[in-house]
């Protein structure tokens, strides 16, 4: 089946890793943590790291193992309740990046809804993506379980192969190429799980219209 969507994460995917607003969002979790769990600061930092590496990020691992302590709606309003638009300004190089691309775009986060529209909409590109799958669309399973990439491929409607995805986490791309997605990393070094590696998100675009190309020269 040709290409139809073009599928992004959301941070650390459209804006730099430099930026800093994930490291505001990590420290919001382990304050989080401290608060509900009675962690002091090095505690909450080591379990934020080890529930990353267990189970993909922090709220998977407090369902998991603390879901009668979790009020999920705290959780989400209070980690990304920060000031997403003193780290990002609208990016006109990204948007004209985004809107050469002739695909259906949609976001695939793990966050939350009004965050990824809080981010989309600082970096001046929220009204060229036709939706937001986010962690609440996933009935809270999470990249980078198989069932998350089932629920957004049923979202669709369409098979796999029909999906290029982006993301900044090679264990996030992995699943997606196992179901026939092709995948892009962005700002890493090829490995398994990798189609394509680029260094920046600037050059995803050029990168799908080579995609496309290649496609249309394999047709009779």
């Amino acid at each position: 089946m040709p290409f139809t969507h073009a599928v992004f994460d959301l941070d650390e995917t459209l804006y730099p890793t430099s930026i800093g607003l994930m490291q505001d969002v990590a420290r919001k979790i382990t304050d989080w943590l401290q608060r509900h769990l009675g962690l002091g600061p090095e505690d909450a930092a080591h379990l934020r790291e080890v529930y990353i590496h267990r189970y993909g990020t922090t709220l998977a691992g407090l369902l998991a193992e603390h879901r009668e302590k979790v009020d999920v709606e705290d959780y989400l309003a209070y980690v990304h309740d920060v000031p997403v638009e003193v780290y990002l300004r609208p990016d006109p190089a990204l948007r004209a990046m985004l809107t050469g691309i002739p695909l259906r775009r949609v976001v695939f986060t793990n966050s939350s809804a009004e965050h990824a529209v809080r981010v989309l909409n600082a970096l001046g590109i929220a009204d060229l993506f036709e939706r937001v799958v986010d962690i609440r669309t996933l009935d809270f399973i999470h990249k980078p379980r198989q069932e998350a990439y089932e629920h957004l491929l049923a979202l669709l409607g369409v098979p796999g192969t029909a999906c290029i995805l982006i993301d900044d986490r090679v264990v996030n791309l992995q699943p997606a190429k196992a179901m026939g997605m092709t995948t892009v990393l962005v700002n890493g070094l090829p490995q398994d799980g990798v189609d394509f590696a680029v260094g920046s998100v600037l050059e995803v675009g050029p990168l799908i219209q080579r995609l496309l190309a290649r496609e249309e020269s394999k047709r009779p």
